[in-house]
Formats: structure tokens, C-alpha cells, sequence
């Protein structure tokens, strides 16, 4: 019923695409989303914005991009309920038949459930870190104080 084509890197199962109806995009939206994709290291197709999901899975890959650490310039978010077209187009573009979407430099990682297990095995974070997608760590500053004991006489 299903065919399965695993990415070994991400881990990500993909339907087969016969069970997507195929529409095939206008050269415009597949070049809008060719952009929209390249416009940040991490992007995401999601119901609602970050600031206001409007549903639930939206909600919670919001949630663990943040729990990770995601660096917010090197973030953008695509709100498919504002346009039709890329509602449907990017569940072609990326032949996944939910919402919310992933990429990860350009590369597509999965829904909230991929999202959700990589976070939990930690493959989430070791992606997010090799493509140089987090928050810079600050280096610790010395809190140490230079104090000499006085010299007693």
C-alpha cells in the first residue's frame, strides 16, 4: 500500500506519490517555492505565524524549534493559510501530505511527528548544530575575581 523511500540522514518516510493527487505546480509557485526554501536555513510551512499558530502541530514545532535553540536570523516562517496556492503547492513541492514542513538547508526533514521524534532521539539538535542553524553559544566569562589575599605584617 504505502511505498517508502528513507533518507538515511533524516530519516524521513515519504508516502508513496500516488496517494497524493497529482496537479503538478505552475513553474511560478515551484519557483516560489524554490525561493521561500532558500531564503533561510530553516524554514517552515505552517498554519498560522510563530507568533500565533493556528493549529496544534504548528504549535508544537514551533515549541521544539525553540526548545532547540533555532538562531531566529536564520529562521523563517511561511504562513500557508494566507494563500491557497502554497497551501496546496508545497504538499507537491515537497510530496508530504501535511502541514507544517521543515527544511533544513534547503533539504526537507518532515512534519510535527518527524520533527517531534528527531527531537526526542536528539537528531533534531545534531542537525540543526551540523548545518549551523543555533543560537551561538557565548563563550563564559571569567566570573572569577582576582583577589590576592592581603599581606599581613
Amino acid at each position: 500500500m504505502f511505498r517508502t523511500t528513507i533518507n538515511p540522514i533524516l530519516r524521513v518516510s515519504r508516502p508513496a506519490t500516488s496517494i497524493l493527487p497529482r496537479r503538478f505546480i505552475s513553474t511560478e509557485i515551484k519557483e516560489a517555492l524554490d525561493g521561500a526554501v532558500n531564503s533561510s536555513p530553516v524554514v517552515l510551512f505552517m498554519k498560522g505565524t510563530p507568533e500565533f499558530p493556528q493549529c496544534g502541530f504548528s504549535r508544537a514545532t514551533i515549541q521544539i524549534l525553540g526548545q532547540q535553540g533555532v538562531d531566529p536570523s536564520k529562521f523563517a516562517a511561511y504562513n500557508v493559510l494566507e494563500d491557497p496556492e502554497l497551501r496546496d503547492g508545497i504538499k507537491e513541492y515537497s510530496q508530504w501530505p501535511t502541514i507544517p514542513q521543515l527544511y533544513v538547508n534547503k533539504e526537507f526533514v518532515g512534519g510535527c511527528d518527524i520533527v517531534t521524534s528527531m527531537a526526542k532521539s536528539g537528531e533534531l539538535a545534531e542537525l540543526l548544530e551540523a548545518n549551523d542553524c543555533l543560537v551561538p553559544v557565548e563563550e563564559p566569562q571569567d566570573s572569577s575575581a582576582n583577589v590576592k589575599p592581603a599581606q599581613r605584617s
